[in-house]
């Protein structure tokens, strides 16, 4: 990293308090919650029971800490956590013999959407996994099922990016999804080529499907074409659920570090900044997984190249625990982000959000996650906004206090936001003034202190592509022991 940069980045960091004066009220606030290995979830392997309450517990401590995004982990080395009929569900998810199948994608999808948040299916796309796995699953294996789609590079398996037909395959899986689940999300990894794969298993398909065209240009276009087929599919069968992915950190080349040997556009023959120019992404979540030199200025290429989508930096709080990196490391760059604008963080993964840092988890609930925050508009997707709810009332019942309204939309996936501010205005751009965010009823129930102190109250609506609408008519409540 040069001098001028490495002063640039301290500057900014200095100056960050400028920036974070004012908590945002709108920020994506993901979490990666990986199933494969086991890492995060399910632990027990005893019962559908312990299962279900593993996940319950995780959900609430994000929900507890102003998590709103959950990026769960649907697909596997062909395997899958739902009830499919394309490819077999994962071993480790436990069954109830003689009772009714659990389905883990919308038991989570239910639960994170009675706690305010989205539920987002993470797709891991190629790779299969090694011959061992692949050898287990018999004859529900892709490898024995589907065999003209998929190759053997370094003793693992591949579905085949250069053969159109592994594009039906896989748009076959994600239509399965979509169309019998309510995810708000599709969220692709391992969109790309296996590591600095020059050698890559590819050629026949290669020779039949290459057209001349040069091998590197040839990958990366076998992947914007799926790319493009899966968003428009998306998008014809519900066009509010939001297509992103997670690429290398490092789009290209820098001019301050030219030779970097480890980049989405040359290493793995990925092109994330020509599939959000094309319109065929609403959101990047990069691994940003490195620090200093190597995740400021890439930022800022992102940051460049986002054609005004959703860039989410995802940040490697794993790293403390693998590289010794320090807590200070992870906060820098979320201030950074902030700073910058970009619309939140991503952690890899809840394991080491919840269990292992918890002194990022105290900073994040006590100033960065402090309050609620809504989920970034999709604008480029419709321009469309919601009636304001109405007939807002404010009282006490038995310990609790009700926020209760009306909305004349009957759309199901209407969601509410709730604001209180000592003021009969209310900035809807201010996170301090936010009490809840997703709600799926037209109810509210809480606890504040009875401090004899008196509040207007708020309510917006927000509709599937995240576009709110005006506030309510304010109810005014003042909370004492004493009835006012």
């Amino acid at each position: 990293m040069t001098k001028l940069h490495t002063f640039i980045i301290v500057f900014v960091l200095a100056t960050i308090d400028v920036f974070s004066q004012k908590y945002p009220a709108t920020e994506i606030r993901a979490v990666w919650l990986t199933t494969n290995y086991n890492l995060d979830w399910p632990r027990s392997k005893s019962s559908v029971t312990a299962q279900k309450r593993e996940i319950q517990e995780i959900l609430d401590h994000l929900r507890k800490n102003n998590f709103n995004t959950i990026l769960f982990q649907t697909r596997n080395s062909g395997e899958v956590l739902y009830k499919s009929n394309i490819e077999p569900m994962f071993r480790s998810i436990a069954q109830s013999p003689g009772k009714e199948f659990f389905d883990p994608l919308k038991f989570v999808i239910d639960e994170c959407h009675r706690r305010g948040m989205e539920c987002h299916a993470w797709l891991i796309t190629y790779p299969l996994g090694s011959r061992k796995h692949q050898n287990s699953l018999g004859a529900a294996s892709v490898v024995k099922k589907h065999r003209n789609i998929v190759t053997l590079y370094k003793n693992g398996w591949y579905l085949d990016p250069g053969n159109p037909q592994t594009d039906d395959y896989l748009l076959s899986i994600i239509r399965e999804i979509v169309s019998n689940y309510d995810v708000d999300g599709i969220h692709f990894d391992y969109i790309r080529y296996p590591d600095r794969a020059v050698k890559f298993t590819d050629d026949a398909s290669y020779r039949r499907w290459g057209k001349g065209q040069a091998r590197d240009d040839w990958r990366r276009e076998n992947i914007n074409r799926f790319v493009a087929k899966a968003y428009d599919q998306i998008k014809k069968l519900k066009p509010w659920v939001m297509v992103s992915s997670s690429p290398l950190g490092r789009y290209k080349p820098l001019n301050t570090n030219p030779n970097d040997t480890w980049t989405a556009y040359y290493s793995v023959y990925q092109d994330p900044v020509q599939w959000l120019n094309a319109g065929k992404h609403d959101a990047v979540f990069p691994m940003m997984y490195y620090r200093d030199g190597l995740f400021y200025p890439y930022l800022d290429q992102w940051i460049e190249n986002s054609n005004g989508r959703i860039l989410v930096p995802g940040l490697g709080v794993y790293q403390i625990q693998d590289l010794g990196w320090l807590s200070s490391d992870i906060i820098d760059q979320i201030e950074y982000g902030r700073s910058k604008a970009v619309s939140g963080n991503a952690f890899f993964r809840v394991e080491h959000v919840l269990n292992y840092n918890h002194n990022i988890l105290r900073q994040l609930s006590d100033k960065y996650y402090k309050y609620p925050a809504k989920m970034p508009p999709m604008s480029w997707l419709s321009d469309e906004f919601p009636e304001a709810p109405f007939d807002l009332t404010a009282e006490k019942v038995a310990a609790d206090f009700q926020l209760r309204w009306k909305v004349k939309d009957t759309d199901p996936r209407i969601t509410f936001n709730v604001y209180r501010c000592k003021s009969d205005s209310v900035d809807i751009t201010d996170g301090s003034n936010l009490l809840a965010t997703g709600l799926r009823e037209p109810v509210f129930m809480y606890q504040p202190p009875e401090d004899d102190s008196a509040y207007y109250y708020f309510v917006t609506s927000s509709n599937s592509f995240h576009n709110e609408s005006s506030v309510t008519i304010p109810a005014f409540f003042w909370h004492s022991k004493t009835e006012k």
